[in-house]
């Protein structure tokens, strides 16, 4: 059965109204950084000022599966050794000494409930954001932990819960809940299924990667975490091999593209031969090394032909440009997903 795309079911009505369910969600997302920013500030305000802020830790573990993010952000900035662990349990030398940190949207996964657990049977100092009535939640007893309830199940926002305490108790960067949820709200307006496609970016982002398998790279640390992230999202809509990773791994699957055949007939390719598509996630990052990485990818791709179409942000914060590069590059997965029909 071939697979074609028909843009033109990106501004019907009809079309979209069957959608308006995921779209809705996504545009909420502004919405859901604010629910979780003012559910968890009285608990957030209690933790700063019991004290326990001034004892800077041995090291900071980010347990769980949500780790990865935490670490992103973290690490360039952590003044004490930080480990992302989302492996089940935690560092066999984490004790008292230790902050651990997790982030638990949904509060099931029985895995980050075992690893709260241990970190309170071990005397370790705990702050987990998830739902207070939840497994997780419940395992979250002790003298040293502290709950930031979380009401929403969205990673991002419970991320910059988390990330607030953080930045507060001198730990990592300032991570704004109004000015994430600020960004998000200008990519929900600008990436509307009601703004047409000739001035909506995720849309023309969406018909660039009609007949494409993408390639996705973001140089900096949170980039390349979105990058990941969006590859994830448009495996599933579009169930195309699309791969996110570093420029030595893209690189050569960029330079073993066989020559743009002029001749070839578009609507005779199948979906193992459609080429590649260099999408690059900037999010003004001055590292020269990033620069230096950005322009070998797109010197490669000028050589053999393959499109490169580019993701930016005006957001002024690290954790707002990366809310702002993937919410963008969602949009356009669920617009591939919409315009992608089936004989």
């Amino acid at each position: 059965m071939a697979t074609w795309f028909d843009e033109a079911r990106l501004d019907d009505p009809g079309v979209l109204e069957t959608v308006d369910l995921r779209l809705r969600t996504l545009a909420e997302s502004g919405a859901r950084v604010r629910r979780e920013a003012h559910a968890a500030a009285t608990a957030t305000a209690e933790l700063i000022a019991a004290g326990r802020d001034g004892e800077r830790p041995r090291a900071v573990i980010a347990a769980g599966p949500d780790s990865r993010l935490l670490r992103a952000v973290l690490e360039p900035w952590c003044p004490v050794p930080f480990v992302a662990w989302p492996n089940p349990g935690l560092p066999g030398w984490a004790g008292s000494l230790d902050l651990v940190v997790m982030l638990a949207p949904e509060g099931n996964d029985h895995g980050s409930a075992s690893a709260v657990a241990e970190a309170v049977r071990r005397g370790a100092q705990v702050v987990v954001a998830c739902p207070e009535r939840s497994l997780v939640g419940e395992h979250a007893a002790g003298r040293h932990v502290t709950v930031l309830p979380t009401v929403t199940g969205d990673q991002l926002a419970t991320a910059v819960v988390m990330l607030d305490y953080l930045a507060h108790v001198h730990l990592g960067p300032r991570a704004d809940a109004e000015s994430v949820a600020l960004s998000l709200d200008e990519v929900a307006t600008s990436c509307s299924p009601h703004r047409d496609l000739a001035v909506n970016p995720a849309k023309m982002l969406a018909i660039a990667m009609a007949d494409t398998n993408p390639l996705v790279w973001g140089g900096s640390v949170l980039a390349a975490r979105a990058a990941r992230r969006l590859a994830e999202s448009l495996r599933r809509t579009s169930g195309r091999s699309t791969i996110a990773g570093d420029a030595e791994h893209l690189l050569p699957v960029i330079e073993a593209t066989k020559p743009h055949d002029v001749f070839a007939d578009p609507f005779a390719d199948e979906a193992g031969d459609l080429r590649p598509l260099l999408l690059v996630l900037d999010d003004r990052s001055d590292d020269p090394v990033v620069r230096e990485q950005a322009g070998e990818l797109q010197a490669a791709a000028a050589r053999h032909g393959v499109r490169v179409e580019t993701l930016e942000t005006d957001a002024d914060a690290e954790v707002a440009r990366y809310a702002s590069l993937l919410l963008t590059g969602t949009y356009a997965a669920e617009y591939l997903r919409i315009g992608l029909v089936e004989d």
